[in-house]
């Protein structure tokens, strides 16, 4: 994984400077570029992400960023307002502030005499989500990105919503956020203001699930940073990069079919990871992969780059259903369009539990109990813990299921399943969950995909209409993109239920859906297994990092309880990321999550989601401990939210709040 490139330049690195804004804020950066630079100047590629680069970030920037300066690049890691040591206040996500301030930076990296005026941007996550933004605003500078689990659509795709249901996600990572923003800047970056920043921001903390649930489906507010409103404002050269088993991946085929300039997407089995040191394995060379598109934009070096297949996608092969994965073996594929193969598979419903060619009359109903999905999984794998999904099959015993017999055929799916369904509902509202699984000769059933649509969203995210009880509705629900060989002997199951708890928060009643099956129907977009990818994509490769001491490992642990007297399934995350201490500034830091999510089988308005965090910073004779605390309620027509922080330096509270929201669930 280490075999050292032949790099071109030595570098020196800026550990921590300032980036002045045109209102009086200062962006803290950190820097790695060629010690010659002012001499012969160099592009810029600047990350820009809210998450601490003195600390949360920095082993991964050192792992990434010193390669590409090392290959004659200036590569600037700078933290957005209002986080590590920067300025100001973080009130939001994606806000028009955060946009401006970058394109104000891009300005500024342009402009110094250590840089050629051409700049590049990239991230993954936020950073990914920022670097579309940006590049729709066109900054003169800004020449490519490469986007890495991002999203074109911040409703559709993002941690909020899925389908027009309200995430479970959008809870937890409320709390994540609000613990990573209450944490102060590092005393000795910033000896004389670091305390006043610090209880500023903690003063001013936003309540961030307050505001992402007062916007129940696709307005103006979700519209605002969702690229795909008009792909056209981007002239940049664009890069899509993600994977199968990330949350955000399905963003890429859209960006693929949209996105109107130059363009390259490279999908893998990966989670929310940067692929060169990416789970599921195998890696690739992420870094020199990279460093031909900049080579390419950035330096005008005519390596080919543009010349290959616009699409490298991988079809993973048929493996057991497991919480987690080392490897998930494949074929590469690639062309120059999404779907990259037009053949596709069509399937009827029929009652009797068969996926068949023939078209077939009747209707089926279906009720699940509400604690169906407690083998979802995490909805976005990050943490690379026991968080993929497990065993369907009592999912699937929950759902109405319709199978192909054995296949006698391999069917290798690349693309999105998409199924039809004329429905009705016995109450005004409803959700449909759509898995497509894989299910072996033994009967185990893996998780390929799925999709979920709340029906009040039924004629689109924009455009939300309330449900009429026995009214037909005819609905189109998409599944996730994917790609995945169902092999011989395999049956190919559709699995469809009206709940998927935890991965989803319920409808306000427990509905139940009738489908007509006449009018029903799925289509697999299909890949004959030819064209594979023509290069090699190398292994991945890391950068060495400042020496760190280890002391408490990370551990990670999901938890299932199902109470036999009432039935309740409740679902225990315990994340333990350790405690370590960066030998060169003797800073210590650790944090810990604990999630708690439970659900009655009959009474949606029985869901109750916990999210709780604990983060530590110390040096010798200087403590902060950080506790952040979400619990989120409902009844049919409310979403109840307490929300508490607190902070305290040496063992000595110097902040708390308790906020306690009771907000209308619109469509949700």
């Amino acid at each position: 994984m280490n075999n050292k490139p032949d790099f071109t330049n030595t570098i020196e690195e800026w550990s921590n400077f300032f980036i002045p804004l045109s209102d009086g804020v200062q962006l803290a950066a950190r820097a790695w570029l060629p010690t010659n630079a002012i001499e012969q100047p160099v592009p810029a590629i600047l990350e820009y992400i809210p998450y601490r680069k003195r600390d949360g970030t920095a082993i991964r920037d050192e792992q990434m960023h010193p390669y590409w300066a090392a290959f004659g690049y200036a590569c600037v890691r700078v933290d957005i307002r209002g986080s590590g040591e920067s300025d100001g206040l973080l009130l939001d996500e994606y806000l028009q502030q955060e946009l401006d301030d970058a394109v104000e930076v891009i300005n500024w990296l342009e402009h110094q005499d250590w840089c050629s005026g051409k700049v590049g941007m990239m991230g993954k996550s936020w950073g990914g989500f920022n670097c579309l933004q940006v590049a729709a605003l066109r900054p003169s500078a800004l020449k490519a990105i490469i986007t890495v689990c991002s999203t074109d659509d911040r409703y559709a795709d993002d941690c909020h919503y899925r389908g027009g249901a309200v995430l479970i996600e959008n809870f937890s990572w409320a709390s994540t956020i609000s613990g990573f923003m209450a944490k102060p800047p590092d005393p000795l970056l910033l000896p004389e203001t670091w305390r006043e920043n610090w209880l500023e921001r903690l003063q001013n903390m936003p309540f961030f699930a307050k505001n992402w649930l007062e916007h129940t489906y696709k307005d103006a507010y979700w519209k605002h940073g969702s690229i795909n409103e008009d792909y056209s404002a981007i002239e940049a050269a664009v890069y899509c990069v993600g994977g199968w088993g990330d949350a955000y991946s399905v963003a890429i085929p859209r960006m693929m079919q949209g996105l109107p300039g130059p363009k390259k997407a490279l999908i893998g089995p990966w989670a929310h990871k940067y692929p060169n040191f990416a789970s599921p394995k195998p890696e690739m060379d992420f870094l020199a992969e990279a460093k031909r598109w900049w080579d390419y934009w950035l330096k005008g070096i005519k390596n080919e780059i543009m010349d290959e297949a616009v699409i490298a996608a991988y079809i993973q092969d048929s493996v057991p259903p497991q919480a987690s994965y080392e490897e998930r073996p494949g074929l590469w594929v690639e062309g120059n369009q999404w779907p990259i193969q037009s053949q596709t598979i069509n399937f009827n419903l029929s009652s009797g539990g068969q996926l068949t060619d023939v078209k077939t009359k009747g209707k089926v109903s279906v009720q699940s109990p509400l604690t169906t999905g407690s083998a979802s999984g995490e909805y976005c794998v990050i943490w690379c813990g026991p968080d993929f999904p497990t065993d369907q099959r009592q999912d699937d015993i929950n759902s109405i299921c319709f199978d192909t017999e054995p296949l006698e055929n391999s069917i290798s799916i690349l693309g999105a399943c998409e199924l039809k369904l004329a429905i009705t509902s016995d109450q005004d509202c409803g959700q449909v969950v759509v898995r497509l699984c894989d299910v072996s000769p033994s009967g185990s059933s893996k998780r390929i995909s799925y999709g979920v649509l709340n029906l009040a969203m039924r004629n689109g995210l924009d455009c939300p209409k309330q449900v009429v009880a026995g009214e037909v509705m005819d609905v189109s629900i998409k599944l996730d993109d994917t790609g995945y060989e169902i092999p011989v002997g395999h049956k190919l199951r559709l699995a469809v239920s009206t709940a998927y708890f935890p991965l989803i928060w319920p409808a306000p009643k427990k509905a139940k859906l009738t489908l007509d099956l006449a009018s029903s129907y799925l289509t697999v977009p299909c890949h004959d297994r030819t064209a594979t990818l023509v290069r090699d994509l190398g292994q991945g490769y890391v950068c060495p990092v400042k020496k760190t001491k280890k002391i408490r490992p990370e551990k990670h642990e999901r938890l299932i309880q199902i109470d036999s007297k009432n039935g309740l399934v409740t679902t225990k995350i315990n994340d333990d990321f350790g405690k370590y201490t960066f030998l060169e500034h003797n800073l210590t830091v650790g944090e810990s999550c604990k999630e708690i999510h439970s659900i009655l089988p009959d009474d949606p308005c029985s869901a109750i989601s916990e999210c709780s965090w604990h983060a530590q910073q110390s040096r010798p004779g200087w403590n902060v401990d950080i506790y952040s605390q979400l619990k989120v309620t409902c009844d049919e027509e409310y979403f109840y939210l307490n929300r508490s922080i607190k902070a305290l330096e040496n063992g000595v509270q110097v902040h708390q709040s308790e906020s306690q929201e009771k907000l209308p669930r619109g469509f949700s």
